[in-house]
């Protein structure tokens, strides 16, 4: 009966420390869910947080553009670059084109004249450096803006560009007015969107 007993005893212990492993594995993983419930909480929270003004009206990115390299206007603390606020932007004279890309059907584009930027600035270099949101870059000469009359654009259709759909600004080439010129991998290089910044080369 006494080594029954002790044997009963043994297979309880046994299972006690069965179930109490169970259940300090199981702590890890509760935790777990725990903590990524809190994360969601807090990505759900943070998304339905306002936007600023700026920000909305261009789908998360506010409308603006910082030039800078080889000019002679500046207007930042550092007289490096010329920042222009999206207030500015809308002010500049504006200007359609109207034009099919390898990315939309026939539209209307509308913003200011790369040209009319380039002379606020006072540019006076020979290649514009074009940096976009995803850090892409791109070369574009300068003189393209005077032979084509480019626009960096704002608006598709009389609706602000969004960063889903080449926003905050594109820049447009008359594409339909030179066919030859700017058709093709060549033509297609220059046409540049999601932009936030130019750098003026020598």
């Amino acid at each position: 009966m006494q080594d029954r007993n002790v044997l009963g005893n043994e297979q309880e212990t046994k299972q006690d420390d069965t179930r109490n492993e169970r259940r300090q594995q199981e702590r890890p993983a509760n935790g777990g869910r725990r903590r990524f419930a809190m994360s969601l909480a807090g990505l759900l929270t943070a998304a339905a947080l306002p936007l600023p003004r700026e920000a909305r009206a261009a789908g998360g990115c506010a409308l603006s553009l910082d030039v800078n390299g080889e000019v002679h206007v500046t207007n930042d603390a550092a007289h490096t670059s010329y920042h222009f606020s999206e207030e500015q932007l809308l002010k500049l004279r504006q200007y359609s084109i109207s034009t099919a890309t390898t990315w939309t059907p026939r539209s209307t584009f509308t913003g200011p004249r790369l040209a009319d930027v380039l002379d606020i600035v006072g540019a006076y270099g020979s290649q514009i450096e074009i940096h976009t949101i995803d850090d892409y870059t791109c070369m574009v000469p300068v003189s393209d803006a005077a032979r084509y009359g480019a626009v960096l654009a704002y608006a598709m259709n009389g609706r602000r560009l969004k960063v889903s759909d080449f926003g905050p600004l594109f820049l447009i080439y008359p594409r339909d007015q030179f066919p030859l010129e700017l058709d093709g991998a060549a033509g297609d290089s220059k046409f540049a969107w999601q932009i936030v910044s130019m750098t003026i080369k020598p």
